[in-house]
């Protein structure tokens, strides 16, 4: 039986206010093989204002990103975990637009999230279904390794196991970012997305993605060796690794 829109699957408890410990057992509607697809693609459509007015990729692409492309040579980049690739597709434009060569691929074991990306993504970025541990048996290498909200889906003890994967494929700089749990943001959140309740699950899902997430200090103690996690606003995390730390 298909769910409905705005379900939330059961087993969910009601939050618990404040928001001090981490709830990784908690289940998103779009993580279920059965979810509707119709609100689970409208999910995808609204991630690219998420990412860039929430997140802040644009940000993240000037700060930690542009440094490192170049004119004159090729910068590979790879998103794993892409969902329906609107920040691969971003950081093509960006690029193009400060005249940097980039050549992007986007990971994601989901095929739902594939079947959109291949969809709405530019024909330049290479699309892949697999994880960060499928790159890594193929012998992929990429001068730059990024992630957009995968930690929370992660248990704790899969996190430091990710994070060295996506450092072992970004041979020049890998980066993280993720919420940082909060009772304000949640609360915030909670009000600001209430025009997509109906249309997708951003609202439902968004909720329990920051009852699921880290505070800077938890995710700092699974942080392999080498990484550094920094608060950015609003309610954001960002986890950076180079070479040779």
């Amino acid at each position: 039986m298909m769910a409905s829109p705005r379900a939330v699957p059961p087993g969910n408890p009601p939050p618990r206010f404040p928001l001090s410990h981490r709830e990784e057992g908690l289940v998103e509607a779009m993580d279920l093989p059965d979810c509707n697809l119709a609100s689970l693609r409208q999910t995808y459509r609204r991630f690219g204002l998420v990412n860039r007015w929430i997140a802040g990729w644009e940000g993240i692409y000037r700060r930690f990103v542009r440094p490192l492309l170049s004119p004159l040579r090729t910068t590979r980049v790879v998103d794993v975990g892409c969902g329906g690739g609107d920040v691969a597709g971003a950081l093509v434009r960006w690029a193009a637009r400060d005249g940097l060569a980039v050549e992007v691929t986007a990971v994601d074991p989901d095929p739902r999230a594939l079947a959109f990306a291949r969809e709405h993504v530019p024909a330049p970025v290479r699309l892949l279904e697999m994880d960060s541990a499928g790159l890594l048996a193929r012998g992929e290498g990429f001068d730059l390794a990024l992630s957009n909200h995968v930690l929370h889906h992660l248990p704790d003890e899969a996190v430091s196991p990710f994070l060295f994967q996506l450092a072992e494929l970004g041979e020049r700089r890998a980066i993280c970012s993720d919420i940082e749990r909060s009772t304000l943001g949640y609360l915030l959140f909670s009000v600001g997305a209430l025009p997509f309740a109906r249309s997708s699950f951003i609202r439902d899902d968004g909720l329990l993605s920051i009852r699921r997430s880290f505070r800077r200090e938890e995710l700092g103690r699974l942080a392999p060796p080498g990484w550094r996690v920094m608060r950015r606003v609003p309610f954001r995390l960002l986890a950076l690794h180079d070479a040779g730390r």
